[in-house]
């Protein structure tokens, strides 16, 4: 087989048993332009075809989902980077144990002060929806500043 038609076979087999960057990022729901990102920080490896296009692995999609996870629990690129090599293997030295601990503890004090934001939220939905349902007052009763409410300044 000549190096051409090897060439175009290994990109066959590339195609048949990864994806292109399109549909990675379509499943795992971010841009193409995250995942680029992502292979310059180290976080995501892809193979190259011959013409260069990348294809990446089926486990990509959930490798990309636990990055967005690690972001979007407050996790800068560098954590990140630090982190990845520690969930891949499941093993962390102390050091890493204790930069572990301390985002653990981080992301547990955020998940508290979203419950205090949601309970609080929760509370003027129900105050505002109970207030919807109470029946009008009928038009004599003295509301303060209402219609029936006696003037203040009338002379």
């Amino acid at each position: 087989m000549t190096s051409e038609a090897q060439g175009e076979h290994e990109a066959r087999d590339m195609e048949n048993t990864t994806m292109r960057i399109g549909e990675l990022a379509a499943r795992a729901g971010v841009s193409v332009r995250a995942l680029r990102y992502y292979e310059e920080q180290g976080l995501l490896a892809s193979e190259r075809s011959p013409a260069g296009q990348r294809y990446y692995a089926e486990d990509a999609v959930d490798r990309v989902r636990l990055i967005q996870l690690l972001y979007s629990a407050g996790l800068n690129s560098k954590a990140v980077s630090n982190i990845m090599p520690c969930m891949d293997s499941g093993m962390a030295s102390a050091d890493m144990l204790e930069l572990l601990a301390a985002e653990r503890d981080r992301i547990d004090e955020r998940l508290h002060e979203l419950a205090e934001t949601r309970d609080r939220l929760t509370t003027v939905i129900e105050l505002s929806r109970a207030t919807r349902r109470r029946p009008p007052r009928s038009a004599g009763t003295a509301r303060p500043g209402g219609p029936s409410a006696p003037a203040a300044h009338a002379r």
